[in-house]
């Protein structure tokens, strides 16, 4: 009885800074929803406490955890532009096409291979897209809010534009109901990245989650 051998080719598809950026903004995005919802609902406390430690702890794991999303979400978008390696630029060719479109949708209902000129398929582009603009957004948000508590230091040094995006949004109480719907747009998005990442690699066998743990992916060898 004669067996066949599938070879498959290696190839790195995210660098060591992608793959720590990821894994940091993952654990920034964790930390931060669950002492934003701490926050605003402080309930290991009693109100009629004078204990003020826990809520003073919370709020500066809020405010680490909410610069170094910032500073992360400033990297990527540096990375996205100027890294040496274009393969998350090329992806951008898919999204301009409609017939990849259609390719990656067929995919999606089991009709046929997902075939990308990048490392995103054009849905998965624009998600991310998506994504990396709300969290600007929500960086932005919660600078405004850091701002007005905090008027030394950098507080001080962005009050004035902080003043300003304050009053286009329509008053402080706005800026954090915006801030509020986008933590839970990003508890919906996780929850959905991590299903699609897990079925995505069974449903092709390649770009899945150990991608971003080792950085390769895997495709069978056509010579």
């Amino acid at each position: 009885m004669a067996t066949s051998s599938v070879s498959y080719k290696q190839e790195i598809v995210f660098s060591a800074a992608i793959r720590i950026f990821h894994w940091l903004r993952a654990l920034a995005i964790l930390v931060l929803v669950m002492t934003g919802f701490y926050i605003a609902w402080p309930f290991l406390v009693a109100p009629e406490s004078s204990d003020v430690l826990v809520q003073g702890w919370i709020r500066f794991a809020h405010l680490i955890f909410g610069f170094i999303l910032c500073a992360i979400t400033l990297a990527r978008a540096y990375l996205f532009f100027f890294s040496k390696s274009d393969i998350e630029r090329r992806s951008f060719r898919d999204v301009m096409s409609l017939k990849s479109w259609i390719v990656q949708l067929k995919s999606y209902l089991w009709m046929g291979k997902l075939n990308k000129a990048g490392v995103y398929g054009p849905l998965q582009f624009m998600t991310y897209l998506a994504v990396s603009v709300m969290a600007a957004v929500i960086c932005i948000t919660g600078l405004v809010l850091y701002a007005n508590v905090y008027h030394q230091g950098m507080g001080g040094w962005l009050w004035d534009i902080s003043g300003w995006i304050t009053a286009q949004m329509g008053g402080l109480a706005m800026v954090r109901i915006w801030h509020h719907y986008l933590t839970w747009a990003f508890v919906i998005f996780v929850v959905i990245h991590v299903y699609m990442a897990v079925w995505t690699g069974i449903r092709f066998k390649h770009n899945s989650v150990d991608s971003i743990v080792s950085g390769y992916d895997y495709h069978p060898d056509k010579h």
